[in-house]
Order: C-alpha cells, then structure tokens, then sequence
C-alpha cells in the first residue's frame, strides 16, 4: 500500500493508498498519533479510498505543542485542513477516536460526510469535564478561582475548557454515524451515548465488556470486522 508523508497547512500528515477522488479523514485520540490511520487504510483502500491521518497538537511529531490540545487550537486547524481536503479530493469521509470524534463535531457540524465512523466517541464534553471534576472532588468554584487544576489521575482540570463545553454544545450533526462504543467506557456513559444515537439516527454496536481502550488483539479483531462492514457498504448520504 502506498504510503506518503506531507504536510496539510502546515500539520504533519500521512496519506495512505493511490491516487483516488474520495478520501477517509482520520482523527486519533489522546495520546494517539496520525499512522493510527493505518488500520483504516488497510481496509478503505481496498475500497478505492484513499486515508488521509493528521497529527493533532501535542502527538506525533507534535509533540512539543502539548499546550494546545484544545478546541480553540484544534477546532480552527481542523477546518483548515477540511478545506485542503475539498480543494483536492471530491468524495469524504470521516473515521474518529475519543476525543477526535468530539473535536471533529466541533469543527465539521456543517459538514455533510459520506460516511461517518466514531470509535468511543466522547459525544458531551461537559459531562465527561463535570464527571473528572468528581474523581477529583473538585467544585466549580474552586476550579473558577484556580483556573486550572492538576489531577492525581493525569487529567488537567481547565475553567476555560469547562466554558467552551457549555457553550459549544453538539447541537448539530448530519451525517449518518455508526458509533462502537465498550460497555465499561468509563469516560462516556452509556445513557449518553443512547441519547447521541437517538438524537442524531446513529447505528450504534455495543462491545461487551470493552473499555474506552480497545487493546486486545480480540478487541481489535471486532474493530477491523466493524470497519469492514461499514466501509464496505454502499454509499450512504446524509440525513437532515
């Protein structure tokens, strides 16, 4: 499978399979990196798809701007980088982890995609912020007077992050989205993902006893069948 390194305004990126009008865009997660896309492509470009994998702020080789992952850094080179995207390939699709599938809504609720993937999407910002404020035994207005507070479970607690949640609700998303979700996700409940799925018309698969994590190759096994499935399937427009 072909594989080339390069750049989309100036974000490191990897574009995977050969030449071709449409294109997956893949986002990672946390601690994630941009040849996750890997997996993907070895699937889409079976397809016809080419795979297009960017590294966010603070992973890959970003790994110095730890400091803006965040959605007012995100969010803007995101729709950069969709605009790049329109002016090369005429075809998209959107393939999601954790926290990218949050920053993808963020930035792409005008955006109507053939087809969507979200991979233990974190779907509610605030409640996942409201829920690691909990572990903490952090109140709102501790945090409002501290601004930012460390956790003891790696986490930074972030008054400015809590507003942008509140205010930038998922209010809008219109391309039809399958959801594989692990029923012991500790950082998405299970009530909001129903919620997400029924709001939006979302196909959504249920792994039992899977973590936010999917690690085991078993785990991954079911990841690969689920893409497959989903990639291989007709064309899909989206819904209003």
């Amino acid at each position: 499978m072909e594989e080339k390194q390069l750049e989309i305004d100036r974000i490191p990126a990897v574009l995977y399979g050969r030449e071709s009008e449409e294109v997956w865009l893949f986002l990672h997660g946390k601690h994630g990196h941009k040849e996750e896309a890997r997996e993907l492509a070895d699937i889409a470009c079976r397809r016809g798809w080419q795979v297009l994998g960017v590294d966010l702020p603070g992973h890959g080789q970003r790994s110095t701007e730890a400091d803006a992952f965040d959605p007012w850094h995100v969010v803007p080179e995101l729709r950069a980088v969709l605009k790049a995207i329109h002016r090369r390939w005429s075809g998209l699709a959107l393939c999601a982890n954790s926290i990218g599938a949050w920053f993808g809504m963020q930035a792409f609720s005008e955006e109507r995609f053939q087809k969507c993937l979200f991979l233990s999407p974190v779907l509610d910002m605030e409640e996942l912020i409201q829920r690691m404020m909990g572990w903490a035994g952090v109140d709102e207005e501790e945090l409002r007077e501290r601004r930012t507070i460390e956790t003891a479970f790696g986490e930074t607690l972030s008054w400015q992050y809590l507003q942008y949640a509140k205010d930038h609700p998922v209010q809008r998303w219109t391309s039809i989205t399958s959801i594989l979700y692990g029923d012991q996700d500790n950082l998405t409940e299970r009530q909001t993902v129903d919620r997400f799925t029924a709001q939006f018309s979302c196909d959504l698969t249920v792994l039992e006893g899977g973590e936010h994590w999917f690690h085991t190759e078993e785990q991954m096994e079911v990841v690969r069948r689920w893409m497959a499935e989903r990639v291989f399937a007709q064309k899909e427009e989206g819904h209003a």
